[in-house]
């Protein structure tokens, strides 16, 4: 761990020809949520994602190592500080891809009405 969060910059995701379909949750049960439509996105904004998360996770995986060599604290702290930032950074990014896509879709489909129940549900969780 250098002490740097740089790692986890990235460009935001574009849409490409390919494209994946998933369920979203909204809870930590892992129950699918039942939505009006289906969930499309790209198979390369997947993929950035999965990346960012998979470089969170190693980061993470640093953390714990530094505990368990009783790092400094403060040391802790700003790698702790820097994973929450990178989380903040992909939550954005699917909140964007929400809105753009899913949302837009269900307007299109006439159901933005769930669409937007389902969102402010999530929203209440993931916000303070």
């Amino acid at each position: 761990m250098n002490g740097s969060n740089s790692s986890f910059q990235e460009s935001s995701p574009t849409s490409q020809p390919d494209e994946h379909s998933h369920n979203h949750h909204t809870d930590h049960t892992h129950e699918p949520v039942k939505s009006v439509h289906p969930h499309v996105h790209s198979e390369e904004s997947l993929r950035k994602i999965v990346n960012r998360l998979s470089r969170i996770e190693g980061h993470v995986r640093g953390i714990k190592t530094m505990v368990q060599q009783s790092s400094p604290c403060p040391d802790v702290l700003l790698q702790i500080a820097a994973v929450r930032g990178a989380l903040d950074r992909v939550a954005r990014i699917v909140l964007d891809e929400h809105l753009t896509e899913c949302i837009a879709r269900a307007s299109k489909e006439g159901n933005i009405e769930i669409e937007i129940a389902q969102l402010k549900a999530a929203l209440d969780r993931f916000l303070p």
